[in-house]
């Protein structure tokens, strides 16, 4: 089985079940330093325009979660996963109202990883 380049945590995952109640079908996008930093921001399916400098890395709690190419040479070589924390965010993502924002937590990819990573 492939490793995957980006995973969601339980407590991100409610979330996400909750915007999607509110706003229907969403998407992440791996930000390149706007806004917030580099956070992962949340979007309904339609809200940001994707070109061919985003690519799909992957798909979290049913949500497809792209990143641009030049972020995505600074971060290849990690495992994403997507977090939840307390405080208000800069950035246009849907759960900033709530008074909480997504985070990203990373880890290097073993060698043994890198061997079976998913394509992007």
């Amino acid at each position: 089985m492939a490793v995957k380049r980006v995973l969601i945590t339980k407590e991100a995952t409610a979330v996400v079940d909750q915007l999607r109640q509110q706003h229907g079908s969403l998407m992440f996008h791996q930000s390149g330093g706007c806004c917030d930093g580099s956070s992962p921001m949340c979007f309904t399916q339609d809200e940001l325009y994707l070109d061919d400098s985003d690519l799909l890395l992957g798909e979290i709690a049913d949500c497809p979660f792209y990143i641009s190419k030049d972020q995505f040479e600074y971060w290849k070589h990690t495992q994403l996963t997507v977090d939840v924390t307390k405080g208000r965010g800069s950035s246009f993502s849907l759960e900033i109202p709530m008074g909480i924002r997504f985070i990203i937590k990373s880890k290097l990819f073993s060698e043994d990883e890198l061997r079976e990573l998913e394509l992007v």
